[in-house]
């Protein structure tokens, strides 16, 4: 039996303007499917810090941390994602080709009409988190 520890990841669901931000991967066992900006934290790295310069590396904003939102994991030798909403605190949209293809700004119910092309149901259950603390009636 492998005795490896869980990977630790980190996503940031940022919402601006009524719209979230999602971005595709170049990967071509993901292909075609969306995320929110995430990727693995480093060995020693503070998950907080991990977030910001994830977020950074895939979509050139820098962000500022408002909550986390929770830690998602399906058991396993799946990872920990632990997810944070944030807020564009400087720069602008771009993003390195050779990682990322695409990145978009979604309404929640274009979010929510694309659901089968998240890349994983727990992108869905964090921007619902956001959607019901901040959307207004």
């Amino acid at each position: 039996m492998d005795n490896k520890s869980p990977v630790l990841v980190v996503g940031c669901v940022i919402r601006k303007d009524g719209k979230y931000l999602l971005i595709q991967e170049n990967r071509p066992d993901i292909r075609g499917l969306w995320n929110v900006p995430a990727g693995h934290v480093d060995t020693g790295e503070d998950i907080e810090v991990a977030a910001r310069r994830e977020t950074k590396e895939e979509t050139g904003y820098g962000v500022e941390l408002v909550r986390k939102l929770g830690v998602f994991y399906k058991g396993g030798d799946a990872s920990y994602k632990h997810v944070f909403e944030a807020k564009i605190a400087g720069g602008e949209l771009r993003y390195p080709p050779e990682e990322i293809m695409d990145a978009g700004w979604f309404t929640f119910a274009e979010v929510e009409a694309m659901r089968g092309k998240l890349r994983r149901p727990w992108v869905w259950e964090a921007i619902q988190m956001v959607e019901r603390t901040t959307a207004k009636p």
